[in-house]
C-alpha cells in the first residue's frame, strides 16, 4: 500500500518557485549548472463537470494527507458544519484521504469551508449569488467560499471532482476557479406515475444531480396509459404514488407501489444534503385516472374517463382536499399542479380550475408550477392566473415566446428536444443524443421559430423529462437509467453555463468517465463508457453520405452503445466518416456490421477531409459480423468505411466504427 501519511504538503503560489542557488565548484575549469527552469502555471482549469466559469492557474499543487482537516468557523450555521461531515465522509469514499471535521482557522493540508455574502464572486446574476462559491487552492490548503449553503455544497463538488481527476486522488492545482450558474432551474423530471421507481432509485438520483450542479428534480406522481384495454375503463393502469394514513383516502394510492410519509421525508433529507429541490407534480384535470378510479362520479362520461368532470363543484373541492392532505409532506417552495391536454371544448371551466387550484395552492404556501397549455386551450393567457411558472413543453400547446408575451416565466421542457419515452419509437426512446445536447443544444433552445434570446429574463432554465408512456412494456428501473445516463453530464453542463466547455466533445467525455456517478450512488449501474485510449473514434464528430431517419444517425456509430447504429440509404455508394480531431496514428479499424453489412468496402484515410487515400481494401464479405481490418500504422487526421457494394438489398448499418491506436486490442 503506497504510505499516503509520507505525501508531503507542497507549498505554491505566483512565482513562489525561484531558481536554486548554486555553490561554484572548487575543481578548476568546472562549470557553473545552470538555473533550474521557472515552474508553468497550471493554465488548464481542473476537469470538473460542470466546467469551471472562470480559472485562474498559479504554480504547484497541493496535497492532502493524513492529517487533512474539513474546517469550518467556530460559529458556522448547523447546515454549513453538517456540511463539513458530510464532505469528510465522501471524501473518505472517493479518496485516500480520511479528513476529520474541525472548527477555527485553517492550517496547511486543510479544507476550510466558510459563507460570506460579501464575497466576490464574479459576474453572478445577483439572484443566483447563492449559488455561486469561490474555492482558492495555495498556500497549502483549500479555501471554499460561497454566499449561500448551495454555492458551498457546489464547491465541495469541484473539491471532489478535482481530487478524482487527479492520478494520486490527493492533490490540486494552485488556482483560483470563481463559478456559478447561467440559469436558475437546472431540472429533470421522472414520471413515476405510469411507472413505480424505488426509494433507492429516487435518492441515488438526487446524489447524482447534486454532483453535477443540477437542482431541481420533478416527481410526476400520477397517470396513467393512453386507452382502456379492449375499451374497458376498469382495467385501465393508473396510479398514485402517496400514500397516506389518514382514512378519508385510504386506497387512492396505488397498490404496486408508493411513498409513505416516511419515504417522502427521506427524499427532502437526500435533496437537502445535495442542494436539490423536489418539485411534486398532481397532474389534473387530464391524466387523472387515478382520482376518477377512486372517486368516479368526478370523472367525465360518468366516470368513464381519464379526465376529471369540472362542471361538478365536488370535482375542485376533491383536488383541493389533495392537495390540502399532501402539501404538508412537501418542503420546497413549489408544487405543480399538471393542467395539460385537458379537452379544448371545457376551455371555460379549465380556466376556473387552473385558477382555483393556483389559488388554493399558494393558500397553503407553495409557489405554483403549471405546464403550458394555454394556446391550444385558449388561443392565449388572458384571464389566467399569471403568478404561475410554466414549463414550455409542446411549442404548438404554449410556446416559450407566447408564454412570455402573456407574462409568464417558462422553464425550457420542450418534448421535441428534451423528452425520453423509453424504448419507444418517438421521443427519443433510446435516450437522448449527448453530442447533440453538446453541441447544439442549450436552455434557449426550444426548436423551430420559438428560440429565445440568451439568458432571457423570463427564462428560468430548463427540465428534460422522462415519460414511462409504455405501461406494458417490460423494462426496469435500471434500463432507464441507462437510457438517462447517455447526456445527463452533457445536460448538467448546459443548463451551468452553455459555452464554458469548450466544444471539444470527447474531451468533455473524458472528464466525465474520470469523475464517475459521484458518492452515495451505488445503486446505480455506472453504464458510461470508461475510455482507454484504444478507441480513437469514440465521442468524435462523425458524418455520413447519408442517413436513414430518426436516431440512424452517423454519431450512432461512435457513442458506444451497442443498441445505437448507423444506417445508410439503399444505395451501393455510401461512406461514413470520423474525424479525429487531430492527426492521430492507427493502424487499424473495428466495425460491428448490422444485418445490413458492405459486401466490398474501402477503409480510406485523409489530412483535410476532402483527399483520400485507400489503407485497406475488403472485398467479398459474406455474412454480417464484427470486422477488424489491420493496416500499416498510420497517420492522419479523418478515416472513413466507402462502401462499394452492399451485402443486402437495404443500405450499410453499422452498430459501431471503432479506430483503434497501433498495439490496440483485437
Amino acid at each position: 500500500m503506497k504510505p499516503w501519511s509520507c505525501l508531503r504538503t507542497l507549498l505554491a503560489g505566483a512565482l513562489l518557485a525561484a531558481p536554486l542557488a548554486f555553490t561554484p565548484s572548487t575543481v578548476a575549469g568546472a562549470a557553473e549548472p545552470a538555473a533550474r527552469p521557472a515552474a508553468a502555471p497550471n493554465s488548464a482549469p481542473p476537469g470538473v463537470v460542470p466546467a469551471l466559469q472562470n480559472w485562474q492557474g498559479g504554480i504547484g499543487h497541493v496535497t492532502l494527507d493524513r492529517h487533512s482537516r474539513i474546517v469550518v468557523p467556530a460559529h458556522a450555521p448547523a447546515g454549513l458544519r453538517r456540511l463539513a461531515t458530510q464532505v469528510a465522509e465522501e471524501t473518505a469514499e472517493l479518496t485516500p484521504v480520511h479528513p476529520r471535521v474541525a472548527t477555527g482557522p485553517a492550517h496547511r493540508g486543510d479544507i476550510a469551508l466558510r459563507l460570506d455574502g460579501d464575497a466576490d464572486l464574479g459576474a453572478v446574476k445577483p439572484e443566483l449569488r447563492p449559488e455561486a462559491y469561490r474555492i482558492t487552492i495555495g498556500r497549502g490548503k483549500v479555501d471554499i467560499v460561497a454566499a449561500g449553503q448551495k454555492g458551498a455544497y457546489y464547491g465541495t463538488r469541484t473539491l471532489l471532482q478535482s481530487l478524482l481527476g487527479s492520478p494520486d486522488r490527493v492533490s490540486l492545482p494552485v488556482g483560483t476557479a470563481v463559478d456559478f450558474p447561467d440559469y436558475a432551474v437546472r431540472g429533470f423530471m421522472l414520471d413515476v406515475g405510469r411507472r413505480f421507481f424505488t426509494p433507492e432509485y429516487i435518492k441515488s438520483y438526487l446524489h447524482l444531480m447534486g454532483w453535477l450542479k443540477m437542482n431541481t428534480l420533478q416527481l410526476h406522481l400520477n397517470d396513467n396509459e393512453f386507452t382502456p384495454p379492449d375499451g374497458d375503463w376498469s382495467k385501465m393502469q393508473s396510479a398514485f404514488r402517496l400514500a397516506s394514513d389518514n382514512p378519508a383516502f385510504k386506497g387512492l394510492a396505488a397498490t404496486d407501489g408508493s411513498y409513505t410519509r416516511a419515504d417522502w421525508d427521506s427524499f427532502e433529507d437526500t435533496a437537502a444534503a445535495n442542494a436539490v429541490t423536489l418539485v411534486p407534480e398532481f397532474d389534473a384535470p387530464a391524466h387523472a385516472r387515478a382520482f376518477i378510479k377512486f372517486k368516479p362520479e368526478i370523472g367525465l362520461n360518468g366516470g368513464k374517463s381519464d379526465h376529471l368532470d369540472l362542471s361538478k363543484p365536488a370535482t375542485t373541492a376533491f383536488m383541493k382536499s389533495v392537495f390540502d392532505e399532501f402539501t404538508p409532506w412537501f418542503r420546497g417552495p413549489s408544487v405543480h399542479i399538471g393542467a395539460d391536454e385537458y379537452p379544448k371544448q371545457y376551455a371555460e371551466d379549465y380556466r376556473t380550475y387552473v385558477n382555483t387550484i393556483a389559488s388554493h395552492v399558494r393558500g397553503l404556501g407553495k409557489n405554483v408550477n403549471a405546464w403550458g397549455s394555454l394556446t391550444r386551450m385558449s388561443g392565449g393567457g388572458t384571464g389566467y392566473d399569471k403568478q404561475i411558472t410554466v414549463n414550455s413543453w409542446n411549442n404548438g400547446w404554449y410556446g416559450p415566446k407566447a408564454a412570455i408575451a402573456d407574462g409568464y416565466k417558462v422553464i425550457n421542457s420542450n418534448d421535441d428536444l428534451l423528452y425520453v419515452v423509453p424504448f419507444a419509437n418517438y421521443y427519443h426512446g433510446k435516450g437522448l443524443d449527448g453530442r447533440w445536447i453538446f453541441a447544439s443544444w442549450a436552455p434557449n433552445i426550444f426548436g423551430g421559430d420559438q428560440n429565445l434570446p440568451v439568458q432571457d429574463p423570463a427564462l428560468l432554465g430548463a427540465m428534460p423529462a422522462v415519460w414511462n408512456d409504455l405501461v406494458h412494456t417490460d423494462y426496469t428501473e435500471l434500463q432507464v437509467h441507462g437510457l438517462i445516463e447517455k447526456s445527463f453530464g452533457a445536460l448538467a453542463q448546459k443548463m451551468w453555463s452553455p459555452t464554458a466547455a469548450g466544444t471539444d466533445y470527447r474531451d468533455f467525455l473524458n472528464r466525465l468517465a474520470t469523475i464517475g456517478q459521484g458518492p452515495g450512488t451505488a445503486y446505480l449501474p455506472d453504464t458510461f463508457p470508461k475510455l482507454d485510449g484504444a478507441d480513437l473514434a469514440y465521442g468524435r464528430d462523425a458524418t455520413a453520405s447519408s442517413s436513414e431517419t430518426g436516431s440512424l444517425t452517423a454519431a450512432s456509430a461512435v457513442d458506444a452503445d451497442p443498441a445505437t447504429r448507423w444506417a445508410s440509404k439503399y444505395t451501393d455508394d455510401q461512406w461514413i466518416r470520423i474525424d479525429l480531431g487531430a492527426p492521430r496514428t492507427f493502424a487499424s479499424v473495428r466495425l460491428a456490421w448490422e444485418s445490413a453489412y458492405a459486401k466490398d468496402y474501402d477503409i480510406q484515410v485523409s489530412d483535410d477531409g476532402s483527399t483520400w487515400r485507400t489503407v485497406a481494401e475488403r472485398r467479398g464479405v459474406s455474412a454480417p459480423a464484427t470486422d477488424t481490418v489491420t493496416f500499416p500504422p498510420t497517420t492522419a487526421r479523418y478515416a472513413r468505411m466507402h462502401g462499394i457494394t452492399r451485402g443486402t438489398k437495404f443500405g450499410y448499418s453499422l452498430y459501431s466504427f471503432e479506430v483503434l491506436a497501433p498495439n490496440a486490442g483485437s
